[in-house]
Parts: structure tokens; sequence; C-alpha cells
């Protein structure tokens, strides 16, 4: 039986891991990789929080308040940066982080529910060297903190009918790009992106505006689409519909391969890219022509 509470969810994630082992190899690359991990845990203990899990590059950690969490993110980004600043250049990489505060399940020294798939959501549209909270994240953080958040905008999240106001953690205030001082309440409009079909063994799904705007992919039946598959994770991808394009985002352990009609094959791990055109879907392998276990689809006006 689990553990229902509220929590602090952060997920901390090295950005363009995939292009240094291509660049470093693999020791020099698991190396680095592994060092800036470390200082992500590090930051996790030091501010009183608990770290879940690692999955390569990226660290999950639970925090009892928000404030602990913030204080987590900026000393793991300040950490980060300072780094970089004394390493060849080779080797710099850079962190992105997601923190949203809500109701988890915890069970098997692990932990579950929807704000575990909200802080994962924000890490993955953060950029390096950003953090990003909901707005009832940073509701709970006391007045002192207002002066270091930003509004950047609205986030669709599964299961909400609606966008969530997006906020911007500035650790590093001098080096925030200008904003207007003041964000509009209005929800941005949607501009007209046309439909995604995507087409797996007879199975159809759509995305649209009007319909759905996220799909995930993977081995788990309460996937939207479902891939029997022992290179395949239970929840492999995710597609999500965004204010300009669709992004095709890797969640998993092997990867997933993208093949755009006429370009070349995309291989991502826990990175994403803008879907485009026509073109077919390799979970966990690459994406072979004719495959059965491709993933096809259609970028329609």
């Amino acid at each position: 039986m689990g553990i229902e509470k509220q929590l602090a969810i952060l997920f901390s994630d090295v950005v363009g891991s995939t292009q240094l082992y291509e660049k470093l190899g693999d020791d020099l690359a698991r190396g680095t990789v592994q060092g800036v991990v470390d200082q992500m845990q590090q930051a996790t203990v030091e501010n009183n929080g608990t770290v879940i899990k690692t999955m390569g590059d990226e660290v999950m950690a639970t925090f009892d308040t928000v404030q602990d969490a913030m204080l987590a993110a900026i000393a793991m980004q300040v950490k980060n940066h300072d780094s970089n600043e004394v390493s060849d250049p080779s080797f710099r990489v850079n962190i992105r982080i997601g923190c949203h505060y809500g109701h988890v399940v915890i069970e098997n020294k692990d932990v579950f529910g929807a704000a575990v798939h909200t802080a994962n959501r924000l890490t993955s549209q953060a950029k390096a060297q950003q953090i990003l909270i909901t707005a009832d994240t940073v509701e709970r953080l006391g007045a002192n903190w207002l002066d270091l958040m930003r509004q950047i905008g609205m986030v669709t999240l599964r299961g909400q009918s609606g966008d969530v106001a997006m906020y911007e953690v500035l650790w590093a205030p001098d080096d925030a790009t200008s904003m207007l001082p003041e964000v509009s309440d209005v929800v941005p409009t949607m501009p007209e992106l046309g439909r995604l079909r995507l087409r797996f063994q007879g199975q159809e799904v759509m995305l649209a505006e009007d319909k759905m705007r996220s799909a995930t992919l993977g081995r788990a039946d309460d996937n939207d689409i479902t891939i029997k598959g022992n290179l395949i994770s239970r929840l492999h991808a995710r597609i999500d519909m965004t204010r300009t394009h669709y992004e095709l985002i890797d969640q998993s352990t092997n990867g997933t391969f993208l093949h755009i009609e006429g370009d070349d094959v995309v291989y991502l791990r826990r990175d994403s890219t803008p879907l485009k055109g026509t073109g077919i879907i390799g979970l966990g392998r690459a994406a072979e022509s004719e495959s059965p276990l491709n993933i096809e689809y259609t970028l329609e006006d």
C-alpha cells in the first residue's frame, strides 16, 4: 500500500549528453556526465532533499518544501556553472531543471502521480541553464522569492483541459534575457498547426487543437499507442503539441529513432526534436522501412 503525501518533485537533466558521447567517446563522456550527476545529487542532499533515482544523465528528487527544492535547483545550476568556468571547453555541459509541488504516492522507494509527470514535462520544456516551475509552485514560495520569478509562457499538461502558466527561476538574474515587465493573464492563442496523424498496425491516433494534444508511446497498456518489444520502455516516448510545433520527446532507456522523409535518421535519448512533414518513428531500434514496429506519422495542413 502506497503512502500519499504532498511533495516538491524535481527533475534535473544533462543537456546535450548525446553530442558529448559523439565528441569525447564513451569513457570520457561517461565520466563527465557522472560528475554533473554527482553534483546534482550533492545539491539535493545539502538542501534536505531525497534522491529517488538516477536515470543515466537525469536525477529525480523530492523535497518536503518548495523552498528547499528551489535552493537545491539553484545550487545545481551554480555548481554546474562554476565547473564549466574552469573546465576544458570540450567537457562543458549544461543542465535543465523542472519542478512541481503536488500530491504523490510513495511506494517501494519510488514516487508516482500526476505531480511527477508535470515536473518531468517542465524539464523537457526547459532550455540549458533554465529552472522551470508551475504557477502553483510559485504560490507556495514566500514573497521574498517573487523577484526571482518571471512568467515565460504556458504549457499543456496531459489530463488538464487548459494550459498552465510556466515560470522561470532567475538563478543568475544579471544574465537573464530581458522581458516585458508584465505578462498577459490571457492564454495565448494556439496557431494553426494542422493535425498530426499517427498510425501503428491499423491503429490511428490524431493530435490536433480540437482533439488530443499529447500522445504517449511505449510498452505499457495505458499508452495511447502500445508497442510490445524487449527494447521498448513502459513509457518510451511522447509527442506534445506546443504553441509552434509537435515535439517528439524520448524518455526511454534505449532511445527513439526518427526518420523524417528526405532527411537522415535522428537518434534521441532523453532528448527531443520537432516533427515535420512525413516520417516513421522507431522505439528502441532504427525505424527501418516496412518494419511492423514502425509508427508512421503525417503532419497535415
